[in-house]
């Protein structure tokens, strides 16, 4: 059954729906270079102002604090950033970037041999997942994480991960927007209450850290909008992270239990399609099956109704759908417009939970 998801709780602004395509700005098939370091400290002869350099060194706390925190996660496919979540050996990343593999290479920050691990979970309708080192060494570096609804727009924050290979890598920015809805192309659901950041989010990046200023994690990085001119490229500064409250939620969940048994997920607990018009475009989307005693159900909506609207969002296809829902929470009330037998109609639905 295809239900349709939403982050609940700890919402740091109020929703807001992307019209940009976006793509996983995770997994790439490149290989690491060769030298795999990091860039070589700016020049002690440039003179910094007073102010800038306390940014400056500010930076470099950070990056100290939290960069042995992040490491890379190569599969057959290709490769990701995750986060040290425990002293356990448990890592945080994306569901894209574990894919369908069970076994991974791990490569640490506070070492270059790579590391075995293994998958826990992986919860694809948030794109988060966890693996576990099977031989967790001693001096592994836990990463502390920020309550994200404590994340301001326009907070600085510096993403580091492994973008296009280039290991240990860091960008910096500020948080943008809160709140975020997005859909991956075509995709039937959709992520919920994302934090937007004009930090550079590239292939690679999926997975690691996007931290304040602290030294504490308040998102995992996991979409880049793409360029609007067809050219495939990624959008400059426009980027996507899981909020950390959302992560702490769902990473707790598969650790103890080895999947998500509370998603708090809002959901109209129907299976849906995408209807076209007479001039072929979307034109609403049908519910095929709606379940016993769900939502839908409840709200006296049945197989065969058209919903064309969701709180005030039209939805003329299954991606709107979900991008009008992953802005609400279980429970919630909203106004449902459908079609029905050449008539259009409007219910109030109390959202259930997926």
């Amino acid at each position: 059954m295809t239900r349709f998801p939403t982050r609940g709780g700890h919402r740091a602004g109020a929703a807001a729906l992307c019209a940009a395509a976006v793509l996983f700005a995770g997994c790439t098939g490149s290989d690491p270079p060769r030298d795999g370091g990091a860039s070589p400290s700016p020049s002690a002869s440039v003179p910094v102002p007073g102010g800038a350099g306390e940014l400056e060194e500010t930076y470099r706390k950070v990056v100290d604090q939290v960069l042995p925190s992040v490491v890379q996660i190569t599969t057959e496919e290709g490769l990701g950033s995750g986060v040290v979540y425990d002293d356990r050996g448990h890592i945080v990343t994306n569901a894209h970037v574990v894919g369908d593999a069970e076994r991974f290479r791990v490569t640490l920050a506070t070492g270059r041999q790579d590391q075995a691990a293994e998958l826990v979970a992986s919860y694809p309708d948030e794109d988060l997942a966890v693996v576990r080192l099977t031989d967790p060494p001693d001096n592994l570096r836990p990463a502390s994480f920020a309550g994200s609804g404590e994340v301001d727009v326009g907070q600085i924050v510096l993403a580091m991960g492994n973008p296009l290979g280039l290991s240990s890598s860091v960008t910096e920015g500020i948080v943008s927007a809160t709140g975020r809805a997005i859909s991956e192309g075509t995709a039937e659901a959709a992520i919920g209450d994302l934090i937007q950041t004009s930090a550079p989010i590239n292939p690679g990046n999926s997975g690691g850290a996007l931290v304040d200023l602290s030294g504490r994690v308040v998102g995992v990085p996991t979409l880049a909008a793409r360029s609007p001119g067809g050219d495939g490229g990624t959008a400059p500064g426009l980027g996507f992270a899981i909020p950390s409250d959302t992560v702490r939620h769902l990473a707790d969940q598969m650790i103890e239990h080895g999947e998500v048994v509370d998603s708090d997920e809002a959901a109209i607990e129907a299976t849906v399609r995408t209807v076209l018009g007479d001039d072929y475009r979307p034109a609403g989307v049908a519910l095929v099956e709606v379940e016993g005693g769900g939502a839908a159900d409840d709200a006296g909506l049945r197989p065969g109704d058209v919903v064309t609207e969701v709180g005030g969002v039209e939805t003329p296809d299954t991606a709107a759908l979900a991008e009008a829902l992953a802005s609400h929470e279980p429970g919630d009330e909203v106004e449902v417009v459908h079609r029905r037998g050449g008539r259009e109609r409007t219910v109030t639905v109390t959202l259930g939970e997926r």
